[in-house]
């Protein structure tokens, strides 16, 4: 297995030399922190400039690596993420959080992807009972969210087929058990990237959903 040193300077060639974070930093830079051994900034870099770069799985799966060597365990889980988002897609929403009087959670829970909430989405069993999905949820910016505060957040269903209805403006409710815990807006859908392209969006009926208004941006 290659060393983090290799895995990160084999994840900077896959990048066009002229690939640029947000912020300006370039594959260039990448390669001066790797020779000056400044490894955990390297990693950081690769990941700004693959946030507004098309990359590969390939790309995700060596950073995640590179940084489980590093023992960096928030950077390996968010690399893992965002390599599942390119083959599954991406769902952004903006998720506020009932009280606990209002029935809402009585704690906080860590925002890196662990939890395993239920979601209504619209989608109905034959019967017409609410059928709620699983999708992992992931705080931005936020390492725990607690009951009251809003987040904007990503979600990763375990079964992404049944949320290709979904758009900007579709409002969702999140569950643990039976009882609503949070309301989200959906702001962002991205179907699965295909290296070289984007997938089209898969088609079919449109379920329900709770309610659909003007997304906030």
């Amino acid at each position: 297995m290659d060393d983090a040193f290799t895995l990160l300077r084999r994840a900077a060639d896959l990048l066009p030399e002229d690939a640029a974070a947000q912020n300006g930093q370039t594959v260039g830079d990448v390669r001066e922190e790797i020779e000056f051994q400044e490894w955990e900034t390297a990693l950081d870099v690769l990941i700004e400039i693959a946030e507004v770069h098309p990359v590969s799985t390939a790309f995700w799966e060596m950073l995640a690596e590179a940084a489980r060597q590093m023992m960096l365990v928030r950077s390996r889980s968010w690399c893992e993420w965002r390599g599942r988002e390119v083959e599954h897609g991406t769902i952004r929403a903006a998720l506020t959080l009932l009280g606990a009087d209002e029935g809402g959670r009585q704690s906080a829970f860590s925002g890196d992807g662990r939890l395993r909430p239920l979601w209504d989405i619209g989608n109905r069993t034959a019967d017409g009972q609410r059928d709620l999905n699983i999708a992992r949820l992931w705080a931005e910016f936020a390492p725990r969210l607690g009951p009251g505060e809003t987040a904007r957040v990503r979600l990763a269903p375990l079964q992404p087929e049944q949320w290709r209805h979904l758009g900007p403006g579709d409002v969702i409710t999140m569950h643990e058990a039976q009882p609503v815990v949070g309301i989200a807006e959906i702001v962002e859908v991205l179907p699965p990237h295909v290296w070289g392209g984007w997938t089209a969006r898969c088609a079919g009926p449109r379920p329900t959903v709770v309610s659909r208004r003007r997304a906030s941006g």
